[in-house]
Protein backbone atom coordinates (compact mmCIF):
# COMPACT_ATOMS: atom_id res chain seq x y z
CA UNK A 1 0.00 0.00 0.00
CA UNK A 2 2.56 2.13 1.01
CA UNK A 3 4.54 1.89 -2.50
CA UNK A 4 1.42 2.36 -4.25
CA UNK A 5 0.81 5.85 -2.34
CA UNK A 6 4.18 6.27 -3.23
CA UNK A 7 3.89 5.81 -6.92
CA UNK A 8 0.75 7.63 -6.99
CA UNK A 9 2.44 11.05 -5.27
CA UNK A 10 5.44 10.52 -7.68
CA UNK A 11 3.44 10.53 -10.40
CA UNK A 12 1.17 13.61 -9.11
CA UNK A 13 4.12 15.47 -8.49
CA UNK A 14 5.10 14.81 -12.06
CA UNK A 15 1.66 15.95 -14.15
CA UNK A 16 1.23 18.93 -11.59
CA UNK A 17 4.91 20.11 -12.88
CA UNK A 18 4.15 19.16 -16.61
CA UNK A 19 0.83 21.19 -16.51
CA UNK A 20 3.11 23.83 -14.91
CA UNK A 21 5.68 24.05 -17.68
CA UNK A 22 2.70 23.52 -20.34
CA UNK A 23 1.03 26.74 -18.73
CA UNK A 24 3.71 28.93 -18.58
CA UNK A 25 4.15 30.61 -21.94
CA UNK A 26 7.30 33.43 -21.68
CA UNK A 27 7.75 35.41 -25.01
CA UNK A 28 10.10 38.40 -26.66
CA UNK A 29 9.93 40.64 -28.74
CA UNK A 30 13.55 41.51 -30.42
CA UNK A 31 14.10 44.97 -31.94
CA UNK A 32 15.61 46.02 -35.42
CA UNK A 33 19.28 43.89 -35.59
CA UNK A 34 18.10 40.86 -35.20
CA UNK A 35 18.64 37.99 -32.80
CA UNK A 36 21.68 37.50 -34.36
CA UNK A 37 23.26 40.77 -34.23
CA UNK A 38 26.38 39.52 -31.88
CA UNK A 39 25.66 42.49 -29.43
CA UNK A 40 22.66 43.60 -27.80
CA UNK A 41 19.90 41.52 -29.12
CA UNK A 42 22.07 38.11 -28.88
CA UNK A 43 22.50 38.62 -25.41
CA UNK A 44 19.09 39.10 -25.15
CA UNK A 45 18.74 35.66 -26.67
CA UNK A 46 21.40 34.04 -24.54
CA UNK A 47 19.90 34.96 -21.75
CA UNK A 48 16.74 32.84 -22.51
CA UNK A 49 18.27 30.08 -24.57
CA UNK A 50 19.83 29.47 -21.01
CA UNK A 51 16.45 29.36 -19.66
CA UNK A 52 14.98 27.21 -22.53
CA UNK A 53 17.96 24.41 -21.44
CA UNK A 54 17.13 24.49 -17.91
CA UNK A 55 14.21 24.31 -17.87
CA UNK A 56 13.07 22.65 -21.30
CA UNK A 57 10.41 25.76 -21.67
CA UNK A 58 9.97 27.25 -25.49
CA UNK A 59 9.46 30.74 -25.72
CA UNK A 60 7.69 32.36 -28.53
CA UNK A 61 9.51 35.58 -30.56
CA UNK A 62 9.04 37.82 -33.33
CA UNK A 63 11.81 39.51 -34.47
CA UNK A 64 10.93 43.54 -35.67
CA UNK A 65 11.85 44.60 -39.15
CA UNK A 66 9.59 47.46 -39.46
CA UNK A 67 8.89 50.06 -36.49
CA UNK A 68 4.87 49.17 -37.12
CA UNK A 69 5.40 45.97 -36.05
CA UNK A 70 6.91 46.77 -32.11
CA UNK A 71 3.34 47.32 -31.24
CA UNK A 72 1.69 44.34 -33.36
CA UNK A 73 3.83 41.67 -32.13
CA UNK A 74 3.61 42.72 -28.78
CA UNK A 75 -0.49 42.62 -29.21
CA UNK A 76 -0.03 39.19 -31.51
CA UNK A 77 1.77 37.59 -28.05
CA UNK A 78 -0.38 39.19 -25.58
CA UNK A 79 -3.90 38.20 -27.13
CA UNK A 80 -2.22 34.46 -27.55
CA UNK A 81 -1.97 34.41 -23.48
CA UNK A 82 2.00 34.61 -23.59
CA UNK A 83 2.94 35.74 -20.13
CA UNK A 84 5.21 37.67 -19.55
CA UNK A 85 6.52 39.19 -22.49
CA UNK A 86 9.64 40.78 -22.70
CA UNK A 87 10.42 43.88 -24.93
CA UNK A 88 13.54 44.47 -26.63
CA UNK A 89 15.19 47.86 -26.67
CA UNK A 90 13.79 51.66 -25.76
CA UNK A 91 12.28 52.10 -29.37
CA UNK A 92 9.42 49.71 -27.80
CA UNK A 93 8.45 51.78 -25.30
CA UNK A 94 5.61 53.60 -26.64
CA UNK A 95 4.22 50.21 -28.76
CA UNK A 96 4.67 48.49 -24.89
CA UNK A 97 2.55 51.73 -23.17
CA UNK A 98 -0.20 51.32 -25.05
CA UNK A 99 -0.66 47.41 -25.43
CA UNK A 100 0.20 46.86 -21.56
CA UNK A 101 -2.68 49.32 -20.97
CA UNK A 102 -5.34 46.69 -23.18
CA UNK A 103 -3.81 43.60 -21.55
CA UNK A 104 -3.42 44.61 -17.25
CA UNK A 105 -3.36 41.07 -16.32
CA UNK A 106 -0.59 40.47 -19.04
CA UNK A 107 3.20 40.54 -17.24
CA UNK A 108 5.54 42.83 -19.33
CA UNK A 109 9.45 43.28 -19.22
CA UNK A 110 11.38 46.43 -21.03
CA UNK A 111 14.80 46.32 -21.47
CA UNK A 112 16.66 49.95 -21.60
CA UNK A 113 13.80 52.03 -21.33
CA UNK A 114 11.14 52.64 -18.48
CA UNK A 115 7.53 52.46 -19.13
CA UNK A 116 5.54 52.97 -15.79
CA UNK A 117 2.76 51.10 -15.70
CA UNK A 118 1.34 48.12 -12.76
CA UNK A 119 2.08 45.71 -15.05
CA UNK A 120 5.80 46.30 -16.38
CA UNK A 121 9.07 45.90 -15.30
CA UNK A 122 11.49 48.20 -16.42
CA UNK A 123 15.04 47.07 -16.27
CA UNK A 124 17.74 49.92 -17.40
CA UNK A 125 21.91 49.74 -16.71
CA UNK A 126 24.09 52.00 -15.87
CA UNK A 127 26.02 51.96 -19.38
CA UNK A 128 27.70 55.16 -18.04
CA UNK A 129 29.95 53.06 -15.58
CA UNK A 130 30.90 50.35 -17.73
CA UNK A 131 32.09 52.63 -20.31
CA UNK A 132 34.13 54.34 -17.78
CA UNK A 133 36.14 51.19 -17.38
CA UNK A 134 36.41 50.72 -21.00
CA UNK A 135 37.99 54.58 -21.62
CA UNK A 136 40.11 53.85 -18.39
CA UNK A 137 41.62 50.96 -20.32
CA UNK A 138 41.74 52.76 -23.74
CA UNK A 139 43.59 55.78 -22.51
CA UNK A 140 46.43 53.33 -20.58
CA UNK A 141 46.28 51.59 -23.95
CA UNK A 142 46.55 53.88 -26.40
CA UNK A 143 50.11 54.83 -27.99
CA UNK A 144 49.25 57.89 -30.36
CA UNK A 145 47.02 60.03 -27.34
CA UNK A 146 43.79 59.53 -29.39
CA UNK A 147 40.95 57.37 -29.45
CA UNK A 148 37.12 57.05 -30.88
CA UNK A 149 33.62 56.42 -30.18
CA UNK A 150 31.43 55.21 -33.09
CA UNK A 151 27.50 55.30 -31.73
CA UNK A 152 24.87 53.48 -33.43
CA UNK A 153 21.55 55.96 -33.34
CA UNK A 154 22.12 59.63 -31.75
CA UNK A 155 19.74 59.40 -29.05
CA UNK A 156 20.47 60.22 -25.58
CA UNK A 157 21.25 56.77 -24.59
CA UNK A 158 23.81 56.11 -27.16
CA UNK A 159 25.58 59.94 -26.41
CA UNK A 160 25.44 57.83 -22.30
CA UNK A 161 27.85 55.86 -23.63
CA UNK A 162 30.13 57.82 -25.07
CA UNK A 163 30.39 60.01 -21.94
CA UNK A 164 31.04 57.58 -19.74
CA UNK A 165 34.07 56.69 -21.99
CA UNK A 166 35.40 60.20 -22.63
CA UNK A 167 35.12 60.49 -19.07
CA UNK A 168 37.33 57.23 -18.22
CA UNK A 169 39.55 57.99 -21.18
CA UNK A 170 40.07 61.71 -18.84
CA UNK A 171 40.99 60.40 -15.76
CA UNK A 172 43.68 58.90 -17.00
CA UNK A 173 44.66 61.13 -19.10
CA UNK A 174 43.17 64.88 -19.56
CA UNK A 175 45.15 65.90 -23.16
CA UNK A 176 43.90 61.97 -25.10
CA UNK A 177 41.72 63.32 -28.42
CA UNK A 178 38.65 61.56 -28.29
CA UNK A 179 36.99 61.65 -31.71
CA UNK A 180 33.00 61.02 -31.72
CA UNK A 181 30.89 59.91 -34.62
CA UNK A 182 27.05 58.63 -34.62
CA UNK A 183 26.06 56.25 -37.52
CA UNK A 184 22.66 58.07 -38.34
CA UNK A 185 19.32 59.12 -36.66
CA UNK A 186 16.73 56.06 -37.65
CA UNK A 187 16.85 52.76 -36.61
CA UNK A 188 18.81 51.38 -39.70
CA UNK A 189 22.09 53.24 -37.69
CA UNK A 190 22.11 49.78 -35.81
CA UNK A 191 22.62 47.67 -38.85
CA UNK A 192 25.44 49.30 -40.79
CA UNK A 193 28.50 47.60 -40.57
CA UNK A 194 29.80 49.06 -43.92
CA UNK A 195 29.34 52.32 -42.46
CA UNK A 196 30.65 51.30 -38.90
CA UNK A 197 33.77 50.44 -41.03
CA UNK A 198 34.08 53.84 -42.80
CA UNK A 199 33.62 55.98 -39.61
CA UNK A 200 36.27 53.71 -37.92
CA UNK A 201 38.61 54.37 -40.28
CA UNK A 202 38.55 58.02 -40.88
CA UNK A 203 39.05 57.87 -36.94
CA UNK A 204 42.29 55.68 -37.58
CA UNK A 205 43.95 57.77 -40.18
CA UNK A 206 43.20 60.89 -38.04
CA UNK A 207 45.49 59.31 -35.28
CA UNK A 208 43.60 57.08 -33.10
CA UNK A 209 44.75 53.85 -32.47
CA UNK A 210 41.68 52.46 -30.28
CA UNK A 211 37.74 53.18 -31.42
CA UNK A 212 34.43 51.99 -28.87
CA UNK A 213 31.89 50.86 -30.86
CA UNK A 214 28.24 51.19 -29.53
CA UNK A 215 26.37 50.71 -32.18
CA UNK A 216 24.64 46.85 -32.81
CA UNK A 217 25.44 45.64 -35.66
CA UNK A 218 27.48 48.39 -36.97
CA UNK A 219 29.98 47.58 -34.42
CA UNK A 220 30.97 45.00 -36.69
CA UNK A 221 32.32 47.19 -39.19
CA UNK A 222 34.38 48.92 -36.53
CA UNK A 223 36.07 45.43 -35.04
CA UNK A 224 36.72 44.77 -38.83
CA UNK A 225 38.02 48.04 -39.59
CA UNK A 226 40.71 47.37 -36.55
CA UNK A 227 41.70 44.23 -37.94
CA UNK A 228 42.32 45.75 -41.57
CA UNK A 229 44.59 48.51 -39.93
CA UNK A 230 46.30 46.87 -37.63
CA UNK A 231 44.56 49.25 -34.81
CA UNK A 232 42.02 48.30 -31.69
CA UNK A 233 38.64 48.27 -31.26
CA UNK A 234 36.15 47.88 -28.55
CA UNK A 235 33.07 45.78 -28.28
CA UNK A 236 29.50 46.46 -26.51
CA UNK A 237 27.04 44.87 -24.98
CA UNK A 238 28.50 40.90 -25.68
CA UNK A 239 31.74 39.80 -25.04
CA UNK A 240 33.21 40.63 -28.68
CA UNK A 241 36.60 39.70 -28.14
CA UNK A 242 36.10 36.43 -30.27
CA UNK A 243 35.36 38.05 -33.33
CA UNK A 244 38.29 39.82 -34.20
CA UNK A 245 41.09 38.04 -31.47
CA UNK A 246 43.82 39.81 -30.70
CA UNK A 247 42.71 43.50 -32.12
CA UNK A 248 39.75 44.04 -29.25
CA UNK A 249 41.45 45.29 -26.46
CA UNK A 250 38.21 44.51 -24.74
CA UNK A 251 34.07 44.76 -24.94
CA UNK A 252 31.88 46.98 -22.38
CA UNK A 253 29.92 44.00 -20.82
CA UNK A 254 26.08 45.02 -20.67
CA UNK A 255 24.17 42.02 -18.88
CA UNK A 256 21.10 42.27 -20.56
CA UNK A 257 21.43 37.90 -21.08
CA UNK A 258 21.11 37.92 -16.98
CA UNK A 259 18.29 40.41 -17.35
CA UNK A 260 16.58 38.43 -19.83
CA UNK A 261 17.37 34.96 -18.17
CA UNK A 262 15.81 36.52 -14.67
CA UNK A 263 12.80 37.75 -16.25
CA UNK A 264 11.97 34.43 -17.66
CA UNK A 265 13.49 32.84 -14.26
CA UNK A 266 10.88 35.15 -11.96
CA UNK A 267 8.50 34.67 -13.94
CA UNK A 268 7.88 31.01 -13.75
CA UNK A 269 8.73 31.11 -10.24
CA UNK A 270 6.21 33.36 -8.99
CA UNK A 271 8.61 35.96 -7.90
CA UNK A 272 8.63 38.54 -10.77
CA UNK A 273 7.86 41.79 -9.76
CA UNK A 274 6.47 45.27 -11.17
CA UNK A 275 8.44 48.40 -11.04
CA UNK A 276 12.59 49.45 -11.78
CA UNK A 277 15.22 47.73 -11.84
CA UNK A 278 18.61 49.49 -11.96
CA UNK A 279 21.85 47.37 -12.78
CA UNK A 280 25.26 49.10 -12.83
CA UNK A 281 29.11 47.69 -11.23
CA UNK A 282 27.24 47.28 -8.12
CA UNK A 283 24.82 44.25 -8.95
CA UNK A 284 27.26 43.27 -12.15
CA UNK A 285 24.98 44.61 -14.62
CA UNK A 286 27.77 46.19 -16.50
CA UNK A 287 31.75 45.90 -16.53
CA UNK A 288 34.55 44.65 -19.04
CA UNK A 289 35.96 42.04 -20.51
CA UNK A 290 38.95 39.62 -20.15
CA UNK A 291 40.12 36.20 -21.83
CA UNK A 292 41.72 34.38 -23.77
CA UNK A 293 41.40 36.70 -26.63
CA UNK A 294 42.39 39.83 -25.40
CA UNK A 295 44.75 38.89 -22.47
CA UNK A 296 47.62 39.28 -24.45
CA UNK A 297 46.71 43.15 -24.61
CA UNK A 298 45.91 43.81 -20.92
CA UNK A 299 49.14 44.42 -18.88
CA UNK A 300 49.29 43.65 -15.06
CA UNK A 301 49.35 47.28 -14.31
CA UNK A 302 46.04 48.14 -16.60
CA UNK A 303 43.97 45.33 -14.75
CA UNK A 304 44.91 46.50 -11.43
CA UNK A 305 44.15 50.09 -12.48
CA UNK A 306 40.86 49.09 -13.57
CA UNK A 307 39.91 46.86 -10.53
CA UNK A 308 40.87 50.06 -8.34
CA UNK A 309 38.58 52.61 -10.31
CA UNK A 310 35.84 50.01 -10.20
CA UNK A 311 35.96 49.97 -6.61
CA UNK A 312 35.89 53.53 -6.47
CA UNK A 313 33.21 54.13 -8.44
CA UNK A 314 30.55 51.10 -6.43
CA UNK A 315 32.24 53.16 -3.40
CA UNK A 316 31.40 56.47 -4.43
CA UNK A 317 34.97 57.72 -4.40
CA UNK A 318 34.72 58.69 -8.22
CA UNK A 319 31.17 60.23 -9.36
CA UNK A 320 30.73 59.01 -13.02
CA UNK A 321 27.81 61.60 -15.08
CA UNK A 322 24.80 60.48 -16.46
CA UNK A 323 24.27 61.68 -19.61
CA UNK A 324 20.85 61.19 -19.51
CA UNK A 325 20.22 63.45 -16.05
CA UNK A 326 20.61 66.75 -18.40
CA UNK A 327 22.04 65.32 -21.52
CA UNK A 328 25.10 66.90 -21.19
CA UNK A 329 28.43 65.47 -20.89
CA UNK A 330 31.00 67.33 -18.75
CA UNK A 331 34.00 66.22 -20.60
CA UNK A 332 34.69 65.85 -24.09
Amino acid sequence: MNRMLSALLVAGLFLWSASQVLAYKPAVVFDMGGKFDKSFNEGIWNGLEKFRKETGIKYREFEVTQEAQREQFLRKLARRGSDPVIAVGFAQAAALTKVAKEFPKTRFSIIDMVVDLPNVQSIIFKEHEGSFLVGVLAAMKSESSAVGFVGGMDIPLIHKFACGYVQGVKHINPSVVVYQKMTGTTPAAWNDPARGAQLAKAMYDSGADIVYAAAGGTGLGVLQAAADNNKLSIGVDSNQNHLQPGSVLTSMLKRVDVAAYEVFKTGYDGSWKPGFKILGLAEEGVGWSLDEHNSKLITSDMKNKVTQIRKDIISGNIQVHDYMSNNKCPVQ
